[in-house]
């Protein structure tokens, strides 16, 4: 099997931006809708009327953010058959379960809730519209479940094995996929984060109205909400996030490696590369500032464990791809002959690493007649882009914090009723508003990007994965790609822009009279 890498780069590319562009709509609706959940809890108890009229504004929002989502979710599905369809051959008896049951929810259960939603005002009483609600919002966050159960297999594939006559993976423990704990970490990493979105564009929205003195009391209540809520899934995202890091030192060692620029092994207890500059050819990262201790306690959990630097990593992987070598040749022997003993006994010994053995056929048509400097590139290759994944992981985690202190700030101004106090704490407020995103998405690229060469890791180079098409053919599907997901964001940024200008006066939501803000915020 040739490799052309221009598919393979292309494929990757096209999977890339879609998912990129999908994960815009996916953690707003994750958000978004536990505050319609609260908003609508709130009103449940109280009568309070004005309490409807805030859910069913914000909850137009959350609508035309859903529908975005749907839609680039579809397409997306589509890709494992068109371009990646040796993957999809590879490991779809593992990786097609949890997908199906994240379709079924997403199209039937999720799209049944939110037509009650929208539906159900006056046809439902409050408690049955309540129960919809917080159902919607159940929902929503098991659907995502299922889609990062489904993405930590390809972090850590458990539960699992590889047929020699079927030529696939195959499940062998549902269970163990189903509690993978890496699944468990990302699953409540990624949903924090899409709480922090939804609570940013709640409060910064919001911002907005009060600089503009419209919607005053609308405003502060929204506000109030999102703050409570920001603040312990802001927390959450931090926490939850060194929860997620002590997975991957466990799974992915090189992986971690490269998010720290750490070349060579670290002795305990491992310290924090707070700042520095990753120099790849050179193998080191100059004006390093580090913070003692840190890194052992999140990657170990421990004082006494070292951390294995790149270039240790990369010698073990070499008596991997050995090892991985004789479980190939132990493969091409049982396709021959389903009963040849000494090959099951090798196959048995070492067929989790003959995934390592498969990166040799970037280099060598058959890998066991690689070669000493086959073997040597084919250990490099499993070196991420380390400048990126370090800068990229370090602006999430400042992120992070920032949202803490920014929602700290916001909860303390609501418990004193001065959220309109101060113009600076609005601009600034309503100016934060992407960095949400910006950081989901950064957390994502150190997620995928930091797997690379694999597709599954140890199991499946991404080379070999892609469908057997030409470059110019994904090319054309690159293109349409851009452009449809491109049109949808558009849409949704002018639907989302339009509809807040509106403002829940103008939609006739809210009673249009407010006072100017002008009387009300300090010149501070």
């Amino acid at each position: 099997m040739m490799i052309d890498p221009d598919v393979v780069t292309l494929s990757r590319l096209q999977f890339a931006l879609t998912a990129l562009y999908h994960f815009l709509f996916v953690p707003l609706t994750l958000g978004l809708v536990w505050i319609l959940a609260i908003m609508e809890s709130v009103y449940v108890m109280t009568g309070r009327e004005v309490w409807k009229r805030m859910v069913q504004f914000w909850g137009v929002l959350f609508g035309i953010n859903f529908a975005m989502g749907v839609a680039t979710g579809v397409t997306m599905e589509f890709q494992f058959g068109m371009n990646w369809a040796y993957y999809s051959h590879y490991v779809g008896d593992v990786f097609g379960t949890p997908l199906a049951i994240e379709g079924l929810m997403a199209f039937f259960l999720e799209g049944t809730l939110v037509g009650l939603f929208f539906m159900g005002w006056k046809r439902l009483s409050r408690l049955g519209h309540l129960l919809v609600t917080w159902f919607l919002a159940l929902g929503t966050n098991l659907s995502a479940l299922w889609i990062l159960i489904a993405n930590a297999w390809m972090q850590n594939p458990v539960g699992a094995q590889f047929n020699p006559q079927t030529m696939r993976m195959e499940v062998t423990h549902f269970a163990d996929v189903l509690f993978n704990p890496v699944a468990q970490a990302k699953f409540v990493h990624t949903v924090s984060a899409g709480y922090v979105i939804g609570s940013m564009f709640v409060l910064s929205i919001s911002a907005w109205y009060l600089l503009r003195g419209r919607n005053v009391d609308f405003a502060r209540r929204s506000m109030t909400v999102a703050a409570s809520f920001g603040l312990a899934a802001a927390l959450s995202v931090v926490v939850l996030g060194d929860e997620s890091g002590y997975a991957v030192s466990e799974n992915q060692k090189m992986k971690m490696a490269a998010i720290e620029a750490m070349w060579e092994t670290e002795p305990p207890p491992a310290s924090f590369t707070l700042f520095g500059v990753p120099d790849v050819p050179n193998r080191t990262t100059h004006y390093a500032v580090h913070i003692p201790w840190l890194m052992g306690l999140i990657g170990t959990r421990s004082l006494d464990k070292p951390i294995l630097g790149i270039n240790n990593l990369v010698e073990d992987t070499k008596g991997k791809i050995g090892n991985g070598i004789q479980a190939y040749d132990a493969m091409l022997t049982l396709r021959k002959d389903p009963n040849d003993a000494a090959a099951k006994s090798t196959l048995a010994q070492f067929d989790r690493d003959m995934g390592y053995a498969l990166l040799l056929k970037r280099y060598v048509a058959d890998p066991r007649r690689a070669t000493s400097s086959d073997i040597d590139k084919a250990a490099e290759s499993t070196i991420p882009n380390v400048p990126v994944l370090f800068w990229a992981f370090r602006i999430m985690v400042a992120c992070g914090f920032y949202f803490i202190a920014l929602f700290a700030c916001s909860f303390w101004l609501a418990s004193k009723r001065r959220l309109d106090s101060y113009r600076w704490y609005l601009r600034l407020a309503l100016y934060s508003l992407p960095l949400p995103w910006l950081s989901t998405e950064l957390g994502w690229i150190v997620a995928e990007y930091g797997r690379q060469p694999w597709a599954i890791e140890g199991i499946l180079p991404t080379a070999l994965g892609v469908s057997s098409v030409s470059a110019g053919q994904v090319w054309t599907s690159l293109g349409g790609f851009v452009l449809f997901y491109t049109l949808l964001a558009i849409v949704d940024v002018m639907l989302m822009l339009k509809y807040a200008r509106k403002g829940p006066d103008e939609l006739g939501i809210w009673p249009a009279a407010a006072a100017p803000l002008e009387s009300t915020v300090s010149a501070h």
